[in-house]
């Protein structure tokens, strides 16, 4: 049946005209010459390009992409003039000639003009403030998914790869930035300079990129290859770290992938505020949100160092997976974002031991897994039918499971076969595009075995495997029986699946033996009777566990002596068995006091986020008191050990776990954390040295939930006089936290007052649903002010709706039905995939509220823990 279905489903190795999307390809681009002048003070630009194409076979119309542009003449080289028809709702042009156009080689030119935007895709425009108040602009691209069509007529669609020469027209005080280096600088005038970039390698549209503002950048140079690290001027000695970061990474990169880094140049770029994304892998030319590039030793948290190493690895990545080798389409877009997010976490474990980071993966297992089990998940390689519906596939499943299924293939086969796959994947698709396809024939042929059954049931079906162990004992002997099943929260009608699973197992302190569970039912010989066995151990597999009652009661006897990731895994899975109804709470709550002895934060930060999510669920409730008690009782033994300050010598890893005890506590009412984070707020305010950067978040936030209007003015006040990003977030992510309802409105209607980073208002929203614990008077609120926060949020952009992330704290069946009611969510069908997702989230929290206030209760008095 397993072999049946892989082939029904199985796709294809690329080939363009197999390769989904809009455009016809009876036309293809092989190289733009494009040339803009922007206006940085009317915000237009005017455009001129040349496109060398290739016509496969006659035609008289050919159709391009265009969004918000008018296009002015087109004709090709023998001077035929085309007929321009703009159709700015299928963002399109079609350019009619009187004659067919032949089989072979043409020139396309083109003049154009268009706005420059002031959300921030396309090609925008980014107003922000120096440390001394001076108002600065910087010009600034972002493409990816399709707004390479706003600054210039082209094919915008990842098949059609082609090069780039880039040439721009800008204020002569500018310093600019491209994929290539600059190879021309000319004046115009008194106040303009006439920049000209380096031809590019064929590349997709979305990875070009141009910005051009007062920066300057830190120098270096790792493997032959010029490294720059740009920020506003006044900012750059805070990009040495990142600077750090690429020259580090580059080599391992060009040995690990076998093929060197092609470009003579690679450039990061932070920009300050006014981004959508956290990073866009342009090639050689790979832009930030400040806060994910700069570190300000003065300001920054430690867990900034760590997100700053993770985030350029991430994007240094997409350098090999994604720009030289770039997916067909979007479909396929788990190829360069899970990729990268299994590379990044590969290259800091390489050069960052000591912060543990696989271990700490767990966290984001859990993430997408959550995701990955409700009704509105989708397959990893899902159909893509438009560019809204792209945007939206950005998402757990992409990244996070994206990234465990690869750890889970390349543990399987070995990372020696992984390696030796994936080098020659890279070698073979070099400059072209490829398919899921393509990389598991490369794998396939390293590993002398075929990767398909394994891989395509993991990435060409939804869905979370759960596997079931019942033990019997025979002879003295134990035997397991595994079988498989599918995990799901809130979805009865979830389809039946198979996959084929790679197990790890072993007992506690031993080895790890390896099996394949496909659909039968398989039986294993474990030892004596009541031998222990973890199942998943090392949680190197993408899949649920659930023990009968003799095997979790073996294991949890041993728990203390099971290795970090898998006291992790067992409690994880263990308080999802309780979510999805198929386990008692009691059975997670009655492991809980072992903790009493963790020291571990991969161990903590499960623990904390499963306390955290049965507070919210009580909330409210007459037991949310005697939990709160029980949660600060657990959590303070190791909050006693660590304490508020730093201990000389401490290790990384306590300086990172501190605030996430703080913040918990906190969140569970603990009134001597609430009155210690008020007093070092007020002394932070007379003197911010006495605060550490890293425990200003916490303290922060908890002074934000519970503020009164003084409180919540001072943060408010200090986020506008902020310069960076981090500490704007920072300051207005405590304010939007505020419990109060008076200050709850006042922080929807701050939503729409031009104060926040552009591309952040949906955080600050769900962040003000999450925190304030009132979710739904949230979503009300920004119901009313929808028509005047929507269009500060770019359209079909990477993140939800300011609806629906309003909506997103919120356990209310009423708020979910509100929301997929809303003509917001319903304006596309990647808004209409965002919002069923979050209304899928509330229908399980409703579920989850319903269930726990009994069954806290109940455990409550069976351990006499009121």
């Amino acid at each position: 049946m397993l072999a049946l279905a892989t082939a029904a489903h199985a796709e294809a190795p690329f080939d363009l005209d197999q390769t989904p999307g809009k455009l016809p390809k009876i036309v293809t681009p092989q190289a733009y010459r494009i040339e803009i002048k922007p206006d940085m003070t009317a915000l237009t630009l005017t455009g001129h390009e040349t496109i060398n194409i290739q016509v496969r076979q006659p035609t008289d119309t050919i159709v391009l992409n265009q969004a918000g542009l008018n296009l002015s003449s087109a004709r090709t080289e023998s001077g035929a003039a085309a007929v321009i028809t703009e159709d700015q709702a299928a963002q399109t042009a079609s350019l009619r000639f009187a004659a067919p156009l032949t089989v072979g080689a043409h020139t396309l030119t083109i003049d154009y003009a268009g706005p420059i935007l002031a959300t921030p895709n396309g090609i925008y425009y980014d107003d922000y403030k120096t440390a001394d108040g001076a108002a600065k602009r910087m010009l600034v691209t972002q493409f990816e998914v399709a707004d390479a069509r706003r600054m210039f007529p082209g094919w915008d669609e990842p098949a059609f790869k082609a090069t780039f020469q880039l040439t721009a027209t800008l204020p002569k005080t500018y310093a600019a930035v491209s994929n290539m280096p600059i190879v021309g600088t000319t004046p115009v005038g008194d106040d303009a300079q006439r920049v000209s970039f380096a031809p590019s390698p064929r590349m997709s549209t979305y990875l070009l990129a141009l910005v051009a503002g007062d920066m300057t950048a830190v120098h270096g140079e790792a493997a032959g290859t010029q490294m720059n690290a740009w920020a506003p001027t006044g900012r750059q000695d805070q990009a040495a770290y990142a600077l750090q970061v690429e020259e580090q990474v580059l080599p391992y990169y060009n040995a690990y992938f076998g093929v060197a880094y092609p470009l003579p140049k690679l450039d990061l770029i932070a920009i300050p505020g006014n981004y959508e994304a956290g990073a866009m892998e342009n090639w050689g030319a790979i832009t930030f949100i400040d806060d994910a590039m700069l570190f300000d030793p003065k300001t920054s948290a430690p867990s900034t160092r760590e997100e700053i190493y993770l985030v350029v690895a991430h994007e240094m990545a997409h350098q090999w997976s994604g720009d030289l080798v770039t997916m067909g389409w979007w479909d396929n877009i788990w190829l360069n974002e899970g990729f990268a997010t299994w590379m990044e976490t590969k290259a800091n474990d390489h050069f960052n031991p000591q912060w543990e980071i696989w271990p700490r993966q767990h966290a984001t297992h859990e993430l997408a897994m959550a995701q990955d089990a409700l009704p509105t998940t989708h397959p990893i390689q899902q159909p893509i039918r438009d560019e809204s519906e792209a945007n939206s596939a950005f998402d757990g499943i992409s990244y996070e499971k994206g990234s465990a299924v690869i750890r889970m293939i390349e543990q399987w086969i070995g990372p020696d076969a992984f390696r030796a796959g994936m080098r020659g994947y890279m070698k073979a698709h070099a400059y072209h595009n490829a398919t899921s396809a393509d990389l598991w024939a490369a794998l396939s042929a390293a590993a002398g075995r075929d990767v398909t059954p394994v891989a395509a049931s993991f990435t060409e079906q939804p869905g979370v495997p759960l596997v079931e162990v019942a033990r019997t004992c025979v002879g003295g002997q134990a035997q397991i029986t595994l079988t498989q099943a599918r995990f799901a929260l809130h979805d009865p009608n979830a389809k039946a699946e198979t996959w084929t699973i790679p197990i790890a197992y072993g007992a506690p302190g031993g080895a790890a033996q390896h099996t394949l569970l496909t659909g039968a039912p398989l039986s294993l010989v474990i030892g004596a009777c009541d031998q222990p066995i973890k199942i998943n151990l090392g949680e190197d597999g993408y899949y649920r566990t659930q023990y009968d009652a003799a095997s979790l009661a073996a294991l949890g006897k041993v728990l203390p002596t099971l290795a970090p990731v898998d006291r992790a895994n067992l409690l994880g899975d263990q308080f999802a068995l309780y979510g999805a109804g198929r386990a008692p709470l009691a059975d997670y709550l009655n492991l809980l006091p072992v903790l009493k002895d963790e020291r571990d934060i991969a161990v903590w930060t499960d623990t904390l986020s499963h306390l955290t999510q049965l507070h919210t669920a009580l909330v409210g409730t007459p037991q949310q008191a005697p939990f709160d008690a029980f949660a600060i009782r657990l959590v303070r033994a190791e909050f006693d050990r660590l304490g508020w300050d730093a201990k000389p010598g401490e290790s990384v890893l306590d300086t990172m776990l501190r605030p996430d005890l703080i913040a918990a506590l906190g969140r569970f009412g603990d009134q001597a954390v609430i009155a210690e984070a008020g007093r070092r707020f007020q002394a932070f305010r007379a003197d911010p040295a006495t605060l550490p950067p890293a425990l200003r978040e916490p303290v922060l936030n908890i002074v934000g939930h519970n503020a009164d209007q003084a409180a919540y003015d001072a943060l408010r006040q200090m986020g506008i006089a902020a310069v960076s990003t981090e500490e704007k977030l920072r300051y207005f992510g405590a304010m939007a936290g505020a419990a109060d309802p008076a200050l709850i409105k006042q922080t929807v209607a701050f939503a729409s007052a031009g104060q926040l980073p552009g591309g952040r208002i949906d955080q600050f929203l769900k962040r003000a649903s999450v925190g304030s614990e009132n979710p739904d008077l949230v979503f009300a609120l920004v119901g009313q002010q929808e028509a005047v926060i929507a269009p500060l949020i770019p359209a079909d952009g990477l993140g939800p709706t300011a609806l629906t992330a309003s909506a997103a704290g919120s356990s209310n069946p009423n708020t979910a039905k509100a929301l997929m009611a809303a003509a917001s969510s319903n304006a596309s069908r990647g808004a209409h995939t965002l919002a069923a997702r979050t209304a899928d989230g509330i229908d399980a929290a409703a579920g989850l509220r319903a269930r726990t206030a009994p069954a806290v209760a109940a455990w409550l008095a069976q351990t006499n823990m009121r």
